[in-house]
């Protein structure tokens, strides 16, 4: 390389030449291209960022449109995408960068974001137990399982209902005949779903029957009406057949319950979605019923 020495300095006649002409002193202007060059970002994100007010340009060409920025506004367009980086979104963003935003509210709004991060990270945890899961129940039995089980969040539901003990699964249709009854004598109206909560099992089976009712259903002398509560974490499957297929179905979702590190937290639910037809309780194919257990890991 030739160089000149210079009042003992190095001088790169080429640089020299550069720098005289303001292609690389940080004041000068540089075209929107070759800014998002130097920082590593599309032509359209600086754009959208100017959109945003997050970056905006040093000026625009009033007849090109053209817009130029300074290599002193690369450390600001470095914050912008380092904050992007954590997870926040560019409005967020934006609000980080305000000049006003004291200490405290940074630190809480980091806190919040780490607290989503931490939140994420688990939820992905929790996803590959399942998967694992899956994989050693194939594994095991060499098939598919015949009842798909997943977690959801079950809202509160109010019902009018009526609870007894009663000797066996199959003995619970007089407490439907006696629920109608007290239904239509009180004229109260009401919705769907309807579902059976089994508070114990057996040998005695403390059995609630329930219908949907209104929320502004109110109760009346004799008829319990009441809100089941919210369920965060409830587990589900669905079993579509008559309710003779009910403890494969059972059998299936305790089973997933168990292999993926639940444990039952409540009375387990029958919601039924799509009734057998009348007097095929036993053999109707097209009956839907929802299997639903509470659960906590």
């Amino acid at each position: 390389m030739v160089f000149d020495v210079l009042f003992g300095k190095i001088v790169f006649p080429a640089l020299d030449s550069m720098v005289t002409r303001g292609c690389i002193v940080a004041a000068m202007k540089i075209r929107i291209g070759n800014f998002a060059r130097i920082g590593q970002v599309t032509v359209q994100t600086l754009r959208h960022y100017d959109d945003m007010g997050l970056l905006k340009p040093i000026d625009v060409d009033t007849l090109t449109g053209y817009r130029y920025y300074t290599l002193d506004q690369l450390p600001r367009l470095h914050r912008v995408l380092a904050l992007k980086d954590l997870g926040f979104s560019l409005e967020q963003v934006s609000r980080l960068l305000e000049d006003d935003l004291s200490p405290l509210e940074l630190r809480g709004m980091l806190k919040l974001k780490q607290s989503e991060l931490r939140q994420q990270v688990q939820e992905q945890l929790d996803r590959l137990e399942r998967l694992e899961a899956r994989l050693s129940m194939i594994e095991q039995e060499n098939q598919l399982p015949p009842h798909e089980v997943i977690i959801k969040r079950v809202e509160p539901l109010r019902v009018v209902s009526l609870r007894r003990v009663i000797p066996s699964y199959w003995g619970e249709e007089p407490l439907w005949v006696e629920l109608a009854k007290q239904i239509e004598r009180a004229g109260i109206k009401t919705c769907e779903p309807s579902l059976s909560i089994y508070h114990a099992g057996e040998p005695e089976i403390d059995a609630e029957v329930c219908i949907a009712v209104p929320e502004d259903v109110i109760a009346t002398r004799g008829i319990s009406i009441h809100t089941l509560p919210e369920v965060e974490t409830m587990a589900s499957t669905i079993h579509k057949g008559p309710f003779t297929g009910f403890a494969s179905a059972y059998a299936d979702l305790l089973k997933w319950i168990d292999v993926n590190g639940y444990r039952v937290n409540g009375p387990d639910r029958e919601v039924y979605l799509r009734l057998p037809e009348e007097d095929q309780y036993r053999s109707d194919p097209n009956a839907l019923t929802e299997m639903q257990v509470p659960v906590i890991k």
